[in-house]
C-alpha cells in the first residue's frame, strides 16, 4: 500500500497535481504506522519468549517452569543449593 502511495505521490508531483502533497503526507504516515506495527509485533514476541521461554522445540533453552521448583520440595532444592 505504501509503495503504491509513493508511486502516486511521485507521478502527482511530476504532473504538478494538487494531490501530490496529500498523497505524500499519507504515504509518510502509512510508512510510520506500518513500521510501528511491525516493531510492536516483533518486540511483543521477543518479550513473550523471554518471559515464557520457547518450549516447542526440543533444543530449547527455556528456563524450567516455576511450578517445577515448588513440586520438588525443600529437600531436593536444598541439595541443589549445597551442590553449588
Amino acid at each position: 500500500m505504501t509503495l503504491i502511495q509513493g508511486v502516486v505521490a511521485f507521478f502527482s508531483s511530476l504532473t504538478g497535481s494538487w494531490l501530490a502533497f496529500p498523497v505524500t503526507v499519507s504515504a509518510v504516515v502509512s510508512t510510520v504506522v506500518a513500521t510501528w506495527s511491525v516493531l510492536d509485533i516483533w518486540i511483543t514476541r521477543q518479550v513473550w519468549r523471554q518471559r515464557n521461554g520457547v518450549v516447542s522445540q526440543p533444543s530449547s533453552t527455556a528456563r524450567p517452569p516455576i511450578r517445577a521448583g515448588r513440586e520438588e520440595g525443600p529437600a531436593e532444592t536444598a541439595s541443589l543449593s549445597e551442590a553449588a
